[in-house]
C-alpha cells in the first residue's frame, strides 16, 4: 500500500475543493465508486458561474486597460490583478469536468500539475499586488515630492514583473507535488507530498507548504497591508489631507473581497492537516463541507473584482448605462491634485 502522505483522503479536497466524499479509512481510497453528493452540485454551479463572470469581467477589464486607458501606474496596478484573475478561471473548465466526471482526471499529469500551480500563482500574485498598492499609497502620502519624481509606469513595470516571479517561484512545489494516480478505470490528481520517501518526509512536506503558503500568501502581506493604511490614515487626519477617493474606495473594498474569500480557506486548510494526522470522525464531517464551500469562495473572488472596479463609489444605475471604458478611466483617473500622487 502507498504512504499515507501519497493517498491522504483530502487530496480529493484540497485539490479542487470539490467534494464532500468521507473516505474513513486510506487503504480504501480509489477503490470506491465516487458518488456526487448535494455539495457537489452546488459546487458545480459555483465553479461555473466563477468561470462565466470571471473571465468576462476580467477579460473586458483587460481590454480597456491593454487597448484602450493610458498607461497610469494605477492602470498597471489593476491590469496584473486582472490577469492574475483571468488567467486563473480561464482554467476552471479543469475543475468542472473533474468534478462533473466523477473525480476521473483526463487531462493528463503536467495539465495536473500545471492546474494547481495557476491556482497559487493567482494566490500569492493578488495578494503581492494588493500589498505593493498599499506600500504605493503609503509612499505617495509620506513622500509626495519623491512620487511626484519618480512614480512612474516604467517603476510599476518593473515592480509587477518582480512579483509575479515570485509567485511563480513560491507556487512551484505544487507542481512538484502534484500528481496523478490510476484508479479504477480513470485517474486522480492528488497532492504527492511523499514522491517516494518516507511517510515521515512527506508529512514535514505537507506541513510546510500549508504554513509558508499561510505566512507567505496572508499573514505578511496583510500585515504590510494594515501598517500600510494605519499609517495613512494617521497621516491624513494629522495634516487634514484629501485624498483620491474613487482608487482608494475601489482598493479598500478589493482587500476586503480578498480577505473575506481567502481567510476561511486558510483556517480549513489548517483544520484539514491536523485532521489528516490526528483522524478524527466529526472533524473530518465539518472539514469535508467546509473546504469545498471555502474553496467556492476563494475561486469567486477572481469574478468579483471587476464588479468592485465598476460599481463602487458612485450610483449603480449610472455606472451601469456608461461605457466599461468610461467606467474604468473615472475609477482608475490619477490626478496629483487630488492628494495622492
Amino acid at each position: 500500500m502507498e504512504n499515507i502522505t501519497a493517498l491522504y483522503p483530502t487530496s480529493n479536497v484540497t485539490l479542487l475543493g470539490s467534494t464532500s466524499r468521507n473516505i474513513t479509512k486510506y487503504e480504501d481510497y480509489g477503490h470506491e465508486d465516487y458518488v456526487k453528493s448535494p455539495l457537489d452540485y452546488f459546487t458545480l454551479v459555483v465553479y461555473s458561474l466563477a468561470f462565466l463572470l470571471g473571465t468576462t469581467g476580467n477579460g473586458l477589464v483587460l481590454w480597456f486597460t491593454i487597448f484602450k486607458m493610458k498607461k497610469t501606474v494605477n492602470v498597471i496596478w489593476f491590469l496584473h490583478l486582472s490577469i492574475a484573475d483571468f488567467t486563473f478561471t480561464l482554467f476552471l473548465p479543469l475543475s468542472i469536468i473533474y468534478l462533473a466526471n466523477d473525480l476521473n482526471w483526463v487531462f493528463g499529469t503536467f495539465m495536473c500539475k500545471l492546474h494547481r500551480t495557476i491556482f497559487f500563482i493567482n494566490l500569492f500574485a493578488s495578494v503581492f499586488l494588493l500589498a505593493v498598492i498599499s506600500i504605493d499609497r503609503c509612499i505617495s502620502v509620506i513622500f509626495p515630492v519623491w512620487c511626484q519624481n519618480h512614480r512612474t509606469p516604467r517603476l510599476a513595470s518593473f515592480v509587477v514583473t518582480a512579483v509575479w516571479i515570485l509567485a511563480i517561484i513560491l507556487s512551484l512545489p505544487y507542481f512538484i507535488f502534484r500528481d496523478t494516480i490510476a484508479y479504477n478505470d480513470g485517474y486522480r490528481c492528488y497532492n504527492n507530498f511523499a514522491l517516494g520517501d518516507s511517510e515521515d518526509i512527506g508529512i514535514s512536506r505537507h506541513k510546510g507548504t500549508i504554513i509558508y503558503r499561510f505566512i507567505m500568501g496572508f499573514l505578511i502581506p496583510f500585515t504590510i497591508i494594515v501598517t500600510c493604511y494605519t499609517v495613512i490614515g494617521m497621516r491624513i487626519h494629522r495634516n487634514h489631507m484629501t485624498s483620491s477617493t474613487k482608487p482608494f474606495k475601489v482598493l479598500v473594498a478589493v482587500i476586503v473581497s480578498f480577505f473575506i474569500c481567502w481567510v476561511p480557506y486558510h483556517i480549513f486548510s489548517f483544520l484539514e492537516l491536523y485532521s489528516i494526522y490526528h483522524y478524527d470522525g466529526h472533524e473530518y464531517d465539518t472539514i469535508s463541507v467546509g473546504i469545498p464551500l471555502a474553496t467556492s469562495l476563494a475561486f469567486m473572488n477572481s469574478c468579483v473584482n471587476p464588479f468592485l472596479y465598476a460599481f463602487i463609489g458612485r450610483d449603480f444605475k449610472k455606472k451601469f448605462w456608461w461605457s466599461m471604458q468610461s467606467i474604468l478611466e473615472r475609477i482608475f483617473n490619477e490626478d496629483p491634485r487630488e492628494g495622492l500622487c
